[in-house]
């Protein structure tokens, strides 16, 4: 437990001092900070004393006519205001922080959990957060209007005393609609509380971990929210506008939704160099961090009896009974989108295929399991497609539904974004086939592409066990494209996955510009002109950028994404340009020909970019 404490608190601190959580900033700073202000205490009139806060008028006589205790050194006749009592102490820095500590841990966990199972869209909590802060910010202008808005959270906003309510109004609830709308960088922290989080598997360790990474992203936005109080008590020009400062605070939080629902931190986001991304990827690949969060490997009783497979086994095995199928965000090609349970299937053989649209080895195996479904789902097979993405443009449902047209996919699909079923399973491998008899028990697994006919051989045996009369149809014929020879490894330009750069300067975060070397070592990639790189992939950022990659296979893949045509040149070995298309880059990011060959080969390919397109990835075949 104290290790996934310190894990958490490192991974928020990372992400308290990112970029991400730059657009907070200038609300954090005037609504959280500044009008927390406290007053300066006035100093009483030389020779009057006053037990209540009102103005005091003495008569010719010397008598107080409002009945309170003074001192008579004031001449008879003259009026004196009351000083105010001696405000206590603002508790509104940590009112919102609270606020959004609170926000942020209870929707990260449940969140999702909740609008599933009301039927909700995943994306309504961020609207709502819009809509919450621009009331807040219209209240902080009108302050009638902001306490019908904080009446029901008026007690926790009244912490101190009772003159600081006023202060402190509006607090708590501004920090609930910060933490619904605050969308951290992600990280391998973050990727395990959203894992819990959607499996609805939350235990102990699971709060201690969201609650330790939201407090370690929130001391930041803290400390920033008391330099603000302190610049303010500090700056007499802030104590003498209290009441522009509480419509700046509102005019700015207004602004900040209002950039929220057009994206436009995103942009912010991308003109600033990811300053955190190489602590970020230390942490990412500490040996410690992956066995305490490892999202790929975690046993349970569920799933231990699972390594009782062999990869591609030419016999069929007994692997324990198959884990569910749980976390999916949508189910589509079922009726109505009504979800799929394995319990419900009990007596047919099940295949789970394990796959994402973009990804080049699923594109090569999908052939091979649509070919199956339609030929023995007549026989007792159903397929169940479980979606889990790579890319983040891939956990759209729209983008998904697209792919699988594109496919020719129809059976089930269960979109995984949570990575909630991939866990449950133990995969770690894009595309994944497990094979599950009629009595509910994994019998074989496929870790990528190949081993077709062992398969279909096992799928067969299964339903011929499961109903002896069966008359199952000749085995499919679709053609293995499996790489039969040695090839590149998988390329990635995320910045957390890449492994053969060769180009200079180093690759790392942020905006930058490259050169390539004099000549490209074989299976690397090295860049040229202005680039941003980011945990996702790399994008151009001039017009001049370039791509060199030296490949051994037949055919060149890459996924990219944005606007624009690329040019793809194979070079020869003294630089002249052997071969020339061009690729149409437009719609969803998803995966495009570079080259296809005849047969195996040793090149280099160069890609002229355009600014703008993303480039996420190659793969060969």
């Amino acid at each position: 437990m104290e290790t996934l404490v310190l894990i958490g608190l490192l991974g928020g601190l990372i992400t308290g001092i990112s970029p991400c959580i730059l657009p907070m900033l200038p609300v954090i700073f005037f609504a959280g900070g500044v009008q927390g202000a406290r007053e300066p205490r006035p100093a009483a009139a030389p020779g009057l004393r006053f037990d209540v806060p009102t103005t005091v008028r003495v008569d010719a006589g010397g008598r107080v006519e409002a009945g309170v205790t003074a001192t008579a050194s004031t001449p008879a006749g003259e009026t004196q205001d009351a000083p105010p009592p001696s405000p206590g102490r603002s508790w509104r820095p940590y009112l919102v922080i609270a606020g959004l500590v609170l926000s942020f841990s209870v929707m990260t966990l449940v969140g999702s959990l909740i609008l599933g199972a009301l039927g909700l869209p995943q994306d309504l909590l961020r609207w709502v957060g819009i809509v919450l802060l621009v009331a807040l910010g219209v209240g902080m202008i009108v302050p009638r209007f902001e306490e019908v808005l904080e009446r029901p959270f008026l007690r926790l906003a009244s912490l101190g005393s009772r003159r600081a309510a006023g202060q402190d109004r509006g607090a708590f609830l501004l920090g609930l609609g910060l933490g619904v709308l605050y969308v951290p960088c992600a990280g391998p922290v973050l990727a395990a509380i959203t894992v819990a989080g959607a499996t609805g598997d939350i235990g102990p360790g699971t709060v201690v971990l969201t609650v330790s990474f939201a407090v370690g992203a929130a001391i930041p936005l803290l400390v920033f929210a008391l330099a603000g109080r302190r610049v303010a008590e500090r700056v007499s020009a802030f104590r003498r506008h209290q009441r522009g400062i509480r419509v700046t605070g509102g005019v700015v939080v207004i602004l900040l939704a209002g950039a929220l629902a057009l994206n436009l931190p995103q942009q912010l986001q991308r003109a600033l160099p990811d300053y955190t991304g190489a602590l970020q990827q230390r942490v990412d690949e500490n040996a410690s961090v992956q066995d305490a969060l490892d999202l790929g490997g975690i046993v349970t009783d569920a799933n231990r009896e699972l390594s009782n497979c062999s990869n591609g086994a030419a016999e069929l095995a007994d692997c324990g009974t198959a884990p569910p199928i749980t976390g999916i965000t949508t189910w589509l090609n079922t009726e109505d989108g009504a979800p799929v349970d394995l319990a419900d299937l009990r007596g047919k053989v099940v295949l789970i295929d394990f796959w994402t649209y973009s990804c080049i080895n699923c594109q090569r195996a999908i052939p091979h399991v649509t070919a199956w479904y339609d030929a023995y789902r007549d026989a007792g097979l159903e397929v169940i497609g479980v979606h889990t993405p790579e890319f983040a443009f891939e956990r759209e449902t729209r983008n998904v539904v697209a792919g699988a047209r594109d496919l020719g996919v129809e059976h089930p699909v269960a979109q995984d974004n949570s990575y909630s079923t991939w866990t449950a399973y133990r995969n770690r491998y894009w595309p994944a086939e497990y094979l599950i008899d009629g009595e509910g028990t994994v019998r074989y697994i496929k870790h990528g592409e190949g081993d077709y006919g062992v398969t279909e051989r096992h799928i067969r045996d299964l339903l011929q066990a499961a109903d002896p009369g069966v008359e199952l149809p000749p085995p499919t014929e679709v053609t293995d494209t499996t790489p039969g020879e040695e090839t590149t490894p998988e390329t990635y330009l995320a910045l957390n996955k890449v492994f053969n750069y060769s180009g200079s300067p180093e690759y790392g975060s942020g905006e930058e510009s490259y050169e390539h070397p004099d000549a490209q070592p074989q299976d690397t990639f090295s860049l040229g002109g202005t680039w941003e790189a980011d945990f996702q992939g790399a994008t151009a950022t001039s017009d001049d950028a370039t791509l060199r990659l030296a490949y051994r296979s037949t055919d060149v893949y890459s996924v990219l994404g944005g606007e624009g045509t690329v040019t793809a040149r194979v070079l020869g070995a003294d630089g002249t340009v052997r071969e020339e298309r061009r690729i149409d880059v437009g719609g969803n990011p998803t995966l495009y020909d570079v080259l296809r060959g005849d047969g195996p080969a040793e090149g280099t390919v160069e890609l002229e970019v355009p600014e703008g397109i993303s480039v996420y990835t190659f793969t060969f075949g």
